[in-house]
């Protein structure tokens, strides 16, 4: 089984920088990119983030650059940059043959293309896996109790790296299920805005409940529909994932959806936010992928419409609770 000893994190949000905090607390050194010049600085002058984690110290074995080709030297990299500006920053990668770690959540307008997809196009030289499950960023970089699944199609890469990445309170699950690691985290997103929207618009315990459950039926026909396996969607990457994001205002997809409940328009809840709610811009994709493979997903669908300013609230709630009454297994 490879070795990963050199680690390195591109993106230096605030999901990177616990990850790169995690993998840098017991003194090993590790290199984060970041594309903010203030992020840079801040990490390797002051060890901390003030942008994106702010209040969590860092290790001084934590270094930050602002040149992708200073991320060529090392046996493994995260990748941590936003789905809509992904393809960019692999096209810059230099060459090698590390493997990537996907942890961004999301897919690609457009080609409906996910992480790995771009990465098989981009660079398919290099060995894949996914990182996705139920992690609040501030608490990974507290070191505080975690587990996440680690999927690879190479059942020995996910193993290495997952043994390279485990601590005490940081613990990997292997799998070989790639897309339906993807394919949970991208649609929890979308479906956590929905029960921010519900708290926000106080519908009540009762209602969020309902959501969070016939939003996994929508994540489930959803990821068997393009290959994921049904254990994969009703574990960590999934379901768990799904509980963590549904019932906190730490989530900045849930705090989105509480805007929009309480009648705030979508443009102004996300305007000059140097944080990404990843939902926002999955909902429109996933619901329009869901379109194009005749896939029934009204959650999702009811969320596009919203975080586009189609709709109000109060008009969207009543559409889904008149919908055709049915069998709860479809």
């Amino acid at each position: 089984m490879t070795s990963y000893a050199k680690f390195g994190v591109v993106g230096g949000g605030a999901w990177g920088t616990a990850l790169a905090q995690l993998l840098a607390a017991d003194g090993a050194p590790v290199r984060l990119w970041a594309r903010e010049d203030d992020v840079v600085a801040a990490i390797n002058a002051e060890h901390r983030n003030p942008v994106f984690l702010p209040g969590a110290p860092l290790s001084p074995s934590l270094t930050a650059t602002g040149s992708l080709a200073d991320m060529a030297d090392l046996d493994a990299l995260l990748i941590v940059v936003p789905v809509p500006y992904l393809r960019a920053v692999l096209a810059d990668l230099p060459p090698g043959d590390a493997p990537l770690i996907f942890c961004s959540k999301g897919m690609e307008a457009g080609s409906f293309a996910f992480p790995i997809d771009m990465a098989r196009e981009l660079v398919p030289q290099r060995p894949h896996a996914v990182l996705s499950g139920p992690t609040f960023a501030h608490e990974v970089a507290a070191g505080l109790p975690t587990a996440i699944t680690l999927a690879a199609a190479d059942a020995d890469v996910a193993g290495g790296l997952a043994q390279a990445l485990a601590r005490p309170h940081f613990r990997p699950y292997v799998s070989t299920d790639m897309i339906g690691a993807e394919i949970g985290g991208a649609v929890k997103n979308i479906l956590a805005i929905a029960c921010g929207i519900v708290d926000g618009a106080g519908l009540g315990l009762n209602a969020r409940a309902a959501l969070i459950s016939r939003g996994f039926a929508e994540m489930t026909r959803f990821g068997l529909a393009r290959g994921a396996q049904a254990e994969t969607l009703a574990g960590l990457a999934g379901l768990g994932d799904l509980v963590l994001t549904c019932t906190s205002s730490n989530s900045r997809n849930f705090a989105l959806g509480q805007g929009l409940g309480r009648g705030e328009a979508a443009t102004e809840l996300m305007a000059d936010r140097r944080t990404v709610a990843e939902g926002a811009f999955s909902a429109p994709v996933v619901a329009a992928a869901a379109h194009a493979d005749g896939i029934d997903m009204p959650i999702t669908d009811t969320v596009a419409r919203l975080v586009a300013g189609e709709v109000r609230v109060t008009d969207a709630i009543q559409a889904l609770l008149s919908r055709p009454l049915r069998p709860e297994g479809r």
